[in-house]
């Protein structure tokens, strides 16, 4: 009994460390991360065994779409290369928030690497980039809202100068 307990405290971890795990350096993401945007997700060579199948699985907020399957979650497998790299397309939804994990595990040899897709929001009215967060005023309008503020600011003082000498005049 006791040598069952002692077996059993040593063979879990070694169990658990049995199935690998691709690096973070060894995954990549190419393609802007957006709604109705299409990004790949490659793993390196050596991420897998040559060959093998490969799981990917894909969840998040929304539907994401691998190949022509279109879910909350969605799966698809693919053979890894001879070099035992592998990639996915995953093209998001038009209406994608948040953030999307990317989970590719090697059938045989229980390998998992996992990419994080977080979508950036873009701003409609300006046709890409980040949101508007103010107004955006030529800059001539702020140099000469600026000149006249001066002007005015100058003309006061003459007013009072002058009203002050013919005071003491």
């Amino acid at each position: 009994m006791i040598a069952l307990a002692i077996l059993a405290v040593f063979a879990v971890p070694a169990a658990a460390n049995a199935a690998g795990y691709v690096p973070a350096d060894s995954i990549t993401v190419s393609g802007d991360v957006v709604a109705g945007g299409t990004v790949t997700v490659a793993f390196a060579d050596g991420a897998f065994t040559p060959g093998e199948d490969v799981s990917f699985a894909v969840t998040g907020s929304g539907t994401a779409t691998l190949s022509a399957f279109k879910a909350a979650t969605v799966t698809l497998v693919k053979t890894a290369s001879a070099s035992g790299a592998a990639s996915v397309n995953v093209t998001l939804p038009v209406d994608a928030t948040g953030t999307y994990s990317v989970t590719a595990t090697g059938l045989t040899s229980g390998t998992v690497g996992t990419a994080a897709l977080t979508v950036t929001v873009l701003d409609s009215a300006t046709g890409g980039g980040l949101a508007s967060t103010g107004y955006d005023a030529p800059v001539l309008l702020i140099w000469g809202a600026g000149g006249a503020l001066l002007l005015g600011i100058a003309l006061v003082v003459v007013l009072t100068i002058v009203r002050r000498q013919r005071a003491t005049a």
